[in-house]
């Protein structure tokens, strides 16, 4: 890695320590599956993960730069972790962003708050999540910016709450999922790299996840991204966070609600119902599609271009997959600073 690279990673550490932020309601995790997570987060220069009550979840994040900074809210996805941003925080913080990264619901340390709330993994949970961790921390705006899981929570907050949304950063462009249609086929040579989402309709595929979730990690990032060379250190670090208890349940339940096959969950109903007409998203965007993707091919940006009324551009990064934040953390971190400089 170079040496850059190196000292971002190691200064957030420091950055996040000095911020010394602190927000009504939150507290630090104090139980030995937090520790172990701490651990392995302080080796890349994370600090301590916060936690705070949100809606159905308490939920485990990482914050870091001035709190009087524009405010940027980093979105992972599936299979990975908040890890893919380590270095793509610290570029931020650096410039003088506040940042900060959560653990999705059934990832990390978030955990639902009551054991009777459904294990729901469907794209109107997932944006609501967002919506209250927002509340929980009294942020009226944001520069959302995601990826896979991310950037569909991301697309569906900015299209249903703009308010909320000061500029979006979205891997592979617009991700509000069309469930009337989802029967449709696709080309075979893009249904391929689906593979995953039919395996997950299945009782084996569940039975595989539980088993197999940190290899299953390795099968899905080789694949998406062919040209990415990550190590062990790497995918151990994000497959701590698929420790979760909720991780299967969440998981397998947002694969067959996105085909059609599996209802939703009637808290998120109203949600789901203004989602149904794949609503416009109305605040400035940047779209990035990695050109080494191996799962969502990458566009000119043409099909979805109607989708964005807000104002977007259109970017293709070479010889990168799909986990482009961690692929490519500087186009990735221009593309965020681009949209918060701009809000400034």
């Amino acid at each position: 890695m170079p040496d850059a690279a190196n000292h971002n990673r190691r200064s957030f550490l420091g950055v996040m320590i000095a911020s010394g932020m602190a927000t009504a309601g939150m507290t630090i995790m104090d139980n030995g599956n937090a520790s172990a997570d701490q651990v392995r987060r302080s080796s890349l220069g994370l600090a301590s993960v916060k936690q705070v009550p949100a809606g159905v979840l308490n939920i485990g994040y990482y914050e870091t730069g001035p709190s009087a900074g524009p405010l940027v809210l980093l979105l992972h996805g599936f299979p990975y972790s908040v890890d893919s941003y380590v270095e793509v925080a610290p570029i931020l913080a650096e410039r003088g962003c506040r940042v900060i990264v959560p653990y999705l619901r059934g990832h990390g340390t978030t955990r639902f708050l009551d054991s009777g709330t459904p294990r729901s993994g469907q794209q109107g949970a997932i944006g609501d999540d967002v919506v209250r961790l927002m509340e929980a921390l009294g942020l009226n705006r944001a520069v959302l910016a995601g990826y896979d899981w991310g950037g569909r929570a991301a697309c569906v907050v900015a299209a249903l709450w703009p308010e909320r949304c000061a500029g979006l950063v979205s891997v592979n462009s617009y991700l509000i999922q069309d469930i009337a249609n989802a029967g449709r086929p696709l080309p075979p040579s893009v249904e391929s790299g689906l593979w995953y989402q039919y395996y997950l309709q299945t009782e084996r595929g569940r039975a595989g996840l539980t088993a197999n979730r940190r290899e299953l990690a390795r099968t899905l990032w080789q694949r998406n991204s062919p040209t990415w060379r990550f190590g062990e250190a790497t995918l151990d670090r994000h497959a701590s966070a698929f420790d979760n208890p909720d991780y299967v349940d969440v998981v397998v339940h947002s694969y067959p609600h996105r085909l059609g096959l599996a209802a939703g969950y009637p808290q998120y109903d109203e949600i789901e119902r203004r989602l149904a007409p794949l609503p416009a998203i109305p605040v400035p965007t940047i779209t990035m599609d990695g050109d080494a993707d191996g799962v969502v091919p990458a566009t000119d940006g043409r099909s979805s271009a109607a989708k964005f009324t807000g104002g977007r551009k259109h970017r293709v990064i070479p010889n990168v997959g799909h986990n482009l934040p961690e692929e490519a953390p500087t186009e990735f971190a221009d593309a965020v600073w681009e949209l918060a400089s701009a809000r400034r």
